[in-house]
């Protein structure tokens, strides 16, 4: 079966690299993936995969029927929205939407996800259960689309047993793969905190708050959370990046904005954090005469890879490129929404590499981004034997 998904991956890799390079030329943004979204079903439908669609408005959800359909059920994922900005590639295929370009890879995420359709679906004779395709929007926007997805009922008719989602990486070469079993991506909080006192003349100090010197130690103040109070075994990031104190030299002004992102690898100390970043914040601008406000914004939960999931999709992955094409991943302190699903059902999300080899790939999130589509072969064949091996096991 190896060699018969290798051959199918070759026979439709001219198509899936066309599907990839129009999803490239036409992106949306978040929650307006309206074009994308009929596009792949187009795609769908000529190859004969029923869906149900109108997920988060956008949102698809494809089905591929093996042989005796309900004796297990997994689901494959992939996002499909773009982010806000301007190409700079000058590729043939470039966007042609201004400002909006695919410059984290979910256009080829969501092309290799076809494509694995269009191989399971070939050899949809030789496995046992129903395979779902998630056709995921807005992974980038809060509250992204895997929390909306699932709350609109998404499993309602058809609950996985296993989730597999995948994501590009550009220092990764070409055809190898990297997975991390356990805590891999981090949660992501947005807190904001604003000091409210009296403001006044600077150079009459006792008659005010000084609400820059305020929120000062409070910034200090909150860098205790992560040396002294969370375990040291617990990655755990409080960064603030964002200081707005709108005074002047001789001018201490009577509000201070802070906002800054919380991030870690635990729920449990996640909320932790939070209560202690409202307890210090509030204490410190009490004792020094001044009122505050904190919002903590949830956002995406920790991504956690079942250990027992990853260990055989490892397994797999030996078996389908090698060992020496399948890495080990170290932890990642950014944010995924697929970590919505890790928190719902036994996941593993990995990563496959798109290095370029004669020309800069780019970093995510940059208008350079330029990813290698051979790599397409990777994320497709990949994904449909991972698929065919959970069915078959």
């Amino acid at each position: 079966m190896k060699a018969k998904i290798q051959e199918l991956t070759q026979q439709y890799i001219n198509d899936i690299i066309a599907i990839r390079r129009h999803l490239h030329s036409n992106p949306e943004l978040s929650f307006a993936e309206h074009k994308t979204s009929a596009y792949i079903k187009e795609q769908l439908n000529k190859i004969g995969i029923p869906f149900q669609d109108g997920f988060v408005k956008t949102g698809i959800l494809g089905r591929i029927e093996g042989k005796n359909p309900q004796k297990r059920i997994i689901a494959l994922r992939t996002d499909m929205d773009a982010l806000p900005i301007n190409e700079s590639t000058q590729l043939e295929f470039t966007s042609r939407n201004e400002g909006v370009m695919h410059a984290c890879g979910h256009d080829a995420h969501t092309a290799a996800l076809v494509g694995a359709a269009m191989i399971l679906n070939e050899i949809k004779d030789e496995w046992e259960g129903t395979i779902l395709l998630i056709f995921q929007p807005a992974e980038e926007v809060f509250p992204g689309g895997a929390k909306l997805m699932m709350e609109e009922g998404l499993f309602k008719d058809y609950e996985p047993e296993l989730i597999i989602g995948q994501h590009v990486l550009p220092n990764m070469k070409t055809g190898h793969v990297g997975f991390k079993s356990g805590m891999y991506m981090a949660s992501g909080d947005e807190v904001y905190i604003t000091v409210k006192g009296i403001g006044g003349h600077a150079a009459m100090p006792h008659t005010l708050t000084d609400n820059v010197l305020i929120a000062s130690h409070i910034i200090v103040s909150l860098q205790q959370i992560v040396s002294r109070i969370v375990p040291a075994q617990i990655p755990t990031v409080l960064s603030f990046g964002k200081v707005i104190a709108n005074g002047a030299t001789n001018i201490i002004p009577e509000t201070v904005e802070i906002a800054g992102t919380l991030r870690t690898m635990n729920e449990e100390w996640r909320a932790k954090i939070k209560d202690k970043i409202r307890e210090i914040a509030t204490s410190i601008a009490q004792s020094m005469g001044a009122d505050c406000e904190i919002d903590i914004k949830d956002g995406y939960p920790v991504l956690h890879n079942n250990e027992a999931i990853t260990e055989q999709a490892i397994s797999f992955s030996n078996e389908y490129l090698g060992k020496e094409q399948t890495e080990h991943m170290d932890i990642r302190m950014t944010a995924e929404d697929f970590g919505y699903f890790s928190q719902k059902y036994p996941c593993t999300f990995y990563r496959f590499g798109v290095e370029q080899v004669d020309t800069e790939t780019g970093s995510l999130h940059t208008p350079q981004f330029n990813l290698n589509e051979n790599s397409l072969e990777t994320a497709a064949g990949l994904m449909a034997y991972l698929g065919y091996k959970f069915m078959s096991k």
